[in-house]
């Protein structure tokens, strides 16, 4: 097996779930990220119709420990989280 660009980063799969469980889970997730000083952190919310795709874009921008985020370019159906740094 070929070890993919991503594999050792904290990794957060959404499938399944809905909107604001989504958005609770997206929320500690990041948050217990920062406090243990993760610079990179993935979230996976699939392709399918968009709204969890769109509900994690909406919950990062809103998340003031978030630096910035961004859909992977190989992979569509995540978003790859930069935290902000003290």
């Amino acid at each position: 097996m070929i070890p993919t660009l991503y594999e050792n980063y904290p990794k957060l799969d959404l499938h399944g779930l809905d909107r604001d469980y989504a958005r609770i889970l997206i929320n500690d997730f990041v948050s217990d990220n920062y406090k243990m000083k993760k610079d990179v952190i993935i979230i996976i919310h699939g392709n399918g119709t968009g709204i969890l795709k769109k509900t994690t874009q909406e919950t990062l921008k809103n998340n003031k420990l978030v630096s910035n985020f961004k859909i992977d370019n190989f992979n569509a159906g995540q978003t790859i989280v930069t935290l902000k740094r003290d």
